[in-house]
């Protein structure tokens, strides 16, 4: 007769001590007898003390290397994460900790995992923000000691628009006289004003080509470029050649944006929400996610300003806010910088056209800022994409 089970009836409490599915956690002796035990009486094969002193090891190295002489290098973290590693590798291997029960398996892993954690956290969130942010502030720097030649904003002499919907509008009519014909509340004054600086910013932009810093290039020769601007932080530029008269792009992309959607499947909606006057309107628009679903569609509500010049189409842009666009549960609110659409002519073909697409974005989030980047430049090139198509459509049947 098998007499286990009422041993274990009997004795309740002192079953099992070996076996794997019993994992006893031993509280049973006094604090100061276990830290004698741990660290007067210390053995590599049977104390934890060492794994605690490994954290503070960690812990003070980070502590001087980024807090004291703030470093910005990875090797501290590089150091630490590998002294961590191999001993708690060796640790486990040699001593008798998984004798120990549920704490012997557990403190080594939970050590191992926060090491990993810590390193990743470092080295893909706080140095790429720090960099990024002293870039930001240098280059704040540079356009406060020369600000009135990178940002003054004027246009020059040549340079003119009419309204985008009439093209028989007066070439020397002033922004001053338009608004003498209509009263704008200040909340309309403050879109215009928004929709001036988008401008002068974008006009800026496309002064300084030679500064631009080429990212990538595609099998269609669409490259995508990059350039810091004061204020504003990290700028994406698309930059395409399209063989299709200017006044079809300006048409399908800058004049007529609600109907985005039919072709340009990186945008989900566009709506006009206000149409403040012939050169300026709020918009709202829905892009669709990136990066395989790893960034989720985000919405954003925009102001625009279109003006036609002698040698460019040309629709400027920046994030405002709208009563009837608030944001909501359903979608992250992006935040775009000053950016927009250039269609620019050609001065010998004008049957071709030179596509600009400035882009400065904040897609909000906790999101890594290289997965940010490889995903706005893919976007790019997914919308170059389609509106070449859109274009080859469209002349297709004409």
């Amino acid at each position: 007769m098998d007499s286990s089970p009422l041993l274990e009836e009997e004795h309740p409490g002192q079953s099992c001590p070996q076996s794997p599915s019993c994992l006893p956690l031993q509280t049973n002796t006094g604090i100061r007898k276990n830290l004698e035990q741990e660290v007067i009486h210390y053995s590599f094969q049977s104390s934890f003390f060492d794994i605690f002193v490994l954290a503070f090891f960690r812990f003070s190295g980070l502590l001087l290397g980024y807090a004291v002489l703030r470093l910005q290098h990875w090797w501290v973290i590089a150091i630490t994460t590998l002294v961590s590693s191999a001993f708690l590798i060796v640790k486990v291997i040699l001593s008798e900790l998984l004798s120990k029960g549920a704490f012997g398996y557990l403190l080594p892993i939970v050590s191992f995992v926060l090491a990993w954690l810590e390193t990743w956290f470092l080295d893909f969130k706080v140095l790429p923000q720090e960099a990024e942010e002293e870039r930001w502030y240098l280059a704040a720097q540079a356009a406060v000691a020369r600000g009135p030649l990178l940002f003054s904003g004027a246009l020059s002499e040549g340079q003119f628009y009419s309204p985008p919907e009439s093209f028989a509008g007066s070439d020397s009519e002033s922004d001053e006289e338009v608004a003498g014909k209509k009263s704008f509340s200040a909340q309309e004054r403050e879109y215009i004003r928004q929709g001036k600086e988008a401008t002068a910013v974008v006009d800026q932009i496309l002064a300084q080509e030679e500064n631009w810093k080429l990212e990538r290039r595609n099998e269609y020769g669409d490259t995508v470029y990059t350039i810091e601007v004061p204020f504003h932080g990290k700028t994406f530029i698309l930059k395409t050649f399209l063989p299709c008269p200017a006044e079809l792009v300006y048409q399908e992309v800058i004049l007529q944006p609600e109907r985005m959607v039919l072709w340009n499947k990186t945008v989900t909606a566009c709506q006009i929400l206000q149409r403040v006057e012939d050169n300026t309107l709020v918009s709202y628009d829905v892009s669709s996610g990136a990066a395989g679903g790893v960034v989720s569609p985000r919405d954003f509500v925009n102001v625009r300003r279109i003006e036609r010049r002698r040698d460019r189409y040309l629709s400027s842009g920046i994030a405002t806010t709208h009563c009837s666009k608030p944001p909501t549960h359903k979608y992250v609110r992006g935040e775009n910088g000053p950016g927009g659409f250039i269609v620019l002519k050609s001065a010998s073909n004008p049957r071709v056209c030179t596509f600009v697409w400035i882009l400065n974005t904040d897609l909000k989030g906790r999101l890594p800022r290289y997965l940010i980047h490889q995903s706005l430049g893919a976007t790019m090139f997914e919308f170059a994409f389609y509106l070449r198509q859109r274009v080859g459509e469209l002349g297709a049947r004409a």
